[in-house]
């Protein structure tokens, strides 16, 4: 497998929390991952030829946003982002506002979920100067409904609880989070491209994003 741009930026950041964590820590982590492989999640999440699900959630600025309203303008990138606390989704989202020209261009509107409360999403919108929609999805609602969503074991919540507080950034303590899953979904509202992966540390590539969407017309 060829390995993309945003991979060799994801790869420096993996490099370097491997150097850093104890390997206690690498340990709980690598069974965290394992965890969710072992739920089914990629079994059972929404899938490519699957009808997307509507719904309507506020943006980072308190306006209600609807899928299939989106929809009626061309495709839509619906990509899911666990918190501003995660490095990884940092660089993603980053790396995915680089792109937005290129997506816009080929008609397609991007739009992030994140189970973070809104006061939260808005300040990672703004540091990381994002100019597309980013929607909190409190309590992992319209993740839940896609199929996304898995629970952390008890040893890595308590390090992302002691850490940045999990249960403030998401407004309660389930202890649950969503894959760091890309659709494309057509005009028709079927999902045409699916990135799923247990591993929080690997996300869709900007390259399979463009071709999903160009293969559409």
């Amino acid at each position: 497998m060829n390995k993309g741009e945003l991979d060799a930026l994801l790869e420096t950041k993996r490099k370097e929390a491997a150097g850093k964590f104890t390997e206690e820590k690498s340990r709980i982590y690598a069974d965290g991952i394992q965890s969710v492989a072992d739920s089914g999640i990629l079994d059972n999440a929404l899938n490519v030829g699957d009808k997307a699900l509507n719904f309507t959630l506020k943006n980072a600025l308190n306006k209600s946003v609807s899928l299939f309203t989106e929809l009626e303008n061309g495709p839509v990138i619906l990509t899911w982002y666990r918190g501003g606390w995660c490095p990884y989704c940092n660089i993603t989202l980053h790396y995915l506002q680089e792109k937005l020209p290129e997506f816009q261009k080929a008609g397609a509107t991007l739009m992030a979920l994140t189970p973070e409360l809104p006061d939260n999403s808005l300040s990672t919108s703004e540091k990381n100067k994002l100019e597309f929609t980013v929607l909190s999805d409190v309590g992992n609602k319209i993740g839940k409904e896609y199929g996304v969503v898995f629970q952390l074991t008890k040893d890595v919540a308590s390090i992302y609880q002691a850490g940045f507080g999990l249960h403030e950034k998401n407004g309660d303590d389930s202890d649950q989070l969503p894959l760091a899953a890309t659709y494309v979904i057509d005009t028709n509202g079927i999902i045409q491209y699916a990135f799923l992966d247990a591993d929080y540390r690997e996300r869709a590539e900007a390259t399979e994003i463009l071709s999903a969407i160009r293969n559409l017309k």
